[in-house]
């Protein structure tokens, strides 16, 4: 039999049970820095006590909202994505603000519909990261809600590749995949795998284009470059390795992956198919996620300052002052073990 719900308990309640007003039982109860009468505060929390009041936590929060900073990103699980946002929340509570977050998978109307009820949350500023930002979609629809939520007096943030009005920071990922095109044809490899990504991310195509010049800067013809596509994702990259492998390597001395997750799903594919990295073939990635230096080989990849974006992003939110235009960062390559020279 179920039991009956225990009678809600109100501020008004307690006020009235230690004949004190409803200001004074607040003060006393939400831990004010102005202080009452000893005699009133003990009538008030023996009236708590006594009657099992509890504060109403989702009224706290709603007061609180002002102080909030809501971030909206694709997939939580990624990475990369947890490494910005752990450094978000740590520069927030720096400041004395939280984060709420939000996941949308980086469907545009989800992004859409996220925005509008955040916006009737009223927090402080709104941080978008995303690779699936297109510029149609922040000149249309979605710029529309962050331009009528900055009107209202919040910042919007934009953490991702693209050009927008809105505050932004992003990284050279064309820079980042030449860098590592050019590493490893200057150490001697010739006939070169580019495990790409989807074709719709801005930040893999910009990497895979790096990654082409960069090889052709150190001397490798383009006819022995060659692009397979596959999911962002550990299984995409272990599937383009097994498929590579079937076909012998086709003659590839070295995979590019577009990020560390490809390359370490790659990794675990050319082991399961008898290829050996780097005996076989030199493997390298990009952003040193923390699992890139605990896999064996360790692997080589152009680090990107992930937690840097992530605290730098909470400041332009904070920042009192008229922000705008786009702060791009630029990693540098870690070669470990992963990658050795040809001859």
């Amino acid at each position: 039999m179920p039991h009956a719900a225990r009678p809600t308990v109100t501020l008004h309640d307690v006020a009235a049970a230690a004949g004190v007003s409803v200001a004074t039982a607040s003060r006393v109860l939400s831990g004010s820095a102005r202080k009452v009468a000893p005699e009133y505060e003990a009538r008030v929390l023996a009236a708590a006590e006594a009657l099992r009041y509890t504060a109403d936590a989702a009224a706290r929060a709603m007061r609180r909202a002002g102080d909030a900073i809501a971030l909206v990103a694709d997939d939580l699980t990624t990475p990369s994505i947890g490494m910005m946002v752990a450094a978000m929340e740590r520069e927030a509570r720096t400041a004395g603000a939280f984060v709420t977050v939000s996941s949308t998978m980086g469907v545009p109307d989800r992004q859409l519909d996220t925005i509008r009820v955040l916006r009737a949350l009223r927090p402080r500023a709104l941080v978008l990261t995303s690779g699936h930002f297109m510029a149609d979609e922040l000149e249309g629809r979605l710029g529309a809600e962050l331009s009528s939520y900055e009107r209202e007096g919040g910042r919007a943030v934009i953490v991702g590749e693209t050009e927008t009005p809105f505050p932004s920071i992003g990284f050279d990922n064309y820079r980042a995949g030449h860098s590592v095109g050019a590493f490893l044809a200057e150490t001697g490899h010739r006939r070169v795998a580019i495990f790409g990504g989807a074709g719709d991310l801005r930040n893999m195509s910009d990497r895979t284009a790096g990654f082409i010049d960069g090889l052709q800067a150190g001397g490798v013809d383009p006819r022995d470059v060659r692009t397979i596509s596959c999911a962002v994702s550990r299984d995409g990259g272990f599937e383009a390795a097994r498929r590579l492998a079937e076909e012998g390597m086709d003659g590839r001395e070295a995979v590019l992956a577009a990020n560390d997750i490809i390359a370490i799903g790659a990794l675990s594919g050319f082991r399961a198919a008898g290829v050996n990295v780097p005996g076989d073939v030199s493997l390298t990635g990009i952003d040193d996620i923390p699992l890139a230096r605990d896999v064996t080989p360790r692997l080589t990849t152009m680090a990107l300052p992930l937690a840097h974006a992530g605290a730098e992003a909470i400041r332009l939110a904070l920042s009192e002052t008229e922000t705008g235009g786009r702060l791009c960062l630029r990693g540098h390559l870690i070669v470990r073990e992963s990658t050795r020279p040809r001859r």
